[in-house]
């Protein structure tokens, strides 16, 4: 007669949960300064977007750049542009900046993204780290509960689950959340990176295109 298996019940222990989860929340909190610990977190929520494509703001630069040749570069001051990159770009046209200072600025901004993208993926790689570790914790925890405790068969019970479920969650926590978090992050991060660079030489273009007539203007 086969053995029924065990429910799902019986792999719940809040003593080993706290110990794993608690413990690796205190070692990130230790080790990450407060703004990359609240960006690694935020971070969660852009998970299920679609890596970025800069098709769509390549299109809209093709406009301004018509824009521009139609109306004046003073016109673009008027456009809506909700992509920051492109918007601080277009505001140094604007000012009369060259192709090199657009080039050198959209340059900075997308390696102060990266930083910022590093940051979240670093946090949930530690934790892929530190989950593990917290578990082999509550696993000396539990065993160091239940030696002292062998006079009493009752607890030898409770402390053994919290020393085999340790380990148990620390391994499921590490291998099926923290780590293919960092996975997807970094492929978003450098799928981002990748496609931005495309916006570089249309909007370096259009500034040494437009430099010479906002000199005119201005004088």
């Amino acid at each position: 007669m086969l053995h029924s298996l065990p429910s799902l019940g019986s792999f719940a222990d809040p003593a080993a949960l706290a110990i794993v989860g608690g413990g690796t929340l205190l070692a990130l909190v230790l080790r990450t300064p407060g703004r990359d610990l609240l960006r690694g977190f935020a971070a969660l929520g852009t998970l299920w977007r679609r890596p970025f494509q800069a098709d769509a703001l390549l299109t809209q630069i093709d406009a301004l750049s018509r824009i521009s040749a139609r109306h004046g570069v003073v016109r673009l001051d008027r456009t809506v542009i909700a992509d920051p990159d492109v918007a601080a770009a277009v505001g140094r046209i604007v000012d009369g900046a060259g192709g090199e200072e657009v080039s050198a600025l959209l340059d900075q901004r997308r390696v102060a993204r990266a930083e910022r993208h590093r940051a979240a993926i670093d946090l949930w790689s530690a934790a892929a780290e530190i989950f593990p570790a917290m578990g082999m914790v509550g696993t000396l925890i539990g065993l160091v509960r239940m030696f002292a405790g062998m006079t009493d068969p009752a607890t030898i019970g409770g402390s053994m689950a919290v020393a085999v479920l340790a380990t148990l969650y620390g391994a499921l926590a590490a291998n099926l959340i923290a780590m293919p978090i960092a996975a997807r992050l970094k492929r978003l991060a450098r799928a981002e990176l990748i496609e931005r660079a495309r916006l570089v030489q249309p909007l370096a273009t259009l500034a040494e295109r437009e430099r010479p007539r906002v000199r005119r203007d201005a004088a």
